[in-house]
């Protein structure tokens, strides 16, 4: 379809409720996200007024790109290297230029896939 001159295409249409890697905008909700785990980095403790405890960062990937990961406490343990993961009820934000998701403190993450 063209309008004024310029070609118009319909967005892309994918599963009702999930998102995808290119779909992620700083600053916005992350409703489901199924992402593969590449990396999960050494552990350490933050202490901070809302949160004290371990966090480890992450990298994961979909078939549209790769986006880094914050896990929190018990995630850590229960992630390894090439698990399907689920991020629900998450949160995106910018870090060092680039985006990473975490479940914040409302959001779930689970394994789909071993």
């Amino acid at each position: 379809m063209k309008k004024n001159n310029k070609l118009i295409t319909k967005p892309k249409v994918y599963k009702k409720g999930r998102q995808f890697v290119t779909d992620l905008r700083p600053n916005r909700p992350v409703r489901q996200l199924d992402l593969i785990m590449l990396r999960i980095y050494p552990r350490r403790l933050i202490y901070s007024e809302s949160y004290t405890g371990p966090v480890a960062a992450a990298c994961g990937r979909d078939e549209t790109g790769l986006v880094g990961l914050i896990l929190w406490d018990q995630q850590i343990d229960q992630i390894r290297i090439g698990d399907i993961v689920r991020i629900e009820s998450g949160w995106c934000q910018m870090r060092d230029g680039e985006l990473v998701v975490s479940t914040g403190s409302t959001g779930k993450l689970r394994i789909i896939d071993r």
